[in-house]
Parts: structure tokens; C-alpha cells; sequence
């Protein structure tokens, strides 16, 4: 489906953009931490919206 050039740029994609996002993140609250109270809250959010739609993709056997 991807080549071994595909994938090896995506992983490297998201490896260096997560680290730069988190490091930027950590910066700017530093400088203001009253506009990043209860962020933590958004992330469990965004985490357990992805799991939900794992789950319901792989479907549901009871």
C-alpha cells in the first residue's frame, strides 16, 4: 500500500511534529499559564474520541 520511503517519512513526520508541537506548548505556558488551565481536560477529551472510533471500527461483538 506505502512504499518504505512513505512510511519512514510519516513516522519522522510525526515524531519531530509531535515533539515540536509539545515543546511550543510548553513555552507559551510558561508565559501565560491562566490561558491553559484545565487543557488537560481537552486531551482525555480528544484521546477517548479517537478510542471510541477505534472501537466502533472494529466493531462491537457482545
Amino acid at each position: 500500500m506505502f512504499s518504505t520511503g512513505q512510511l519512514l517519512f510519516a513516522l519522522l513526520f510525526i515524531i519531530v511534529f509531535s515533539i515540536s508541537t509539545v515543546w511550543s506548548y510548553q513555552k507559551d505556558r510558561a508565559k501565560n499559564p491562566t490561558y491553559f488551565k484545565g487543557t488537560i481536560w481537552v486531551l482525555v477529551g480528544f484521546l477517548v474520541f479517537i478510542a471510541l472510533l477505534l472501537f466502533l471500527k472494529r466493531g462491537v461483538s457482545l
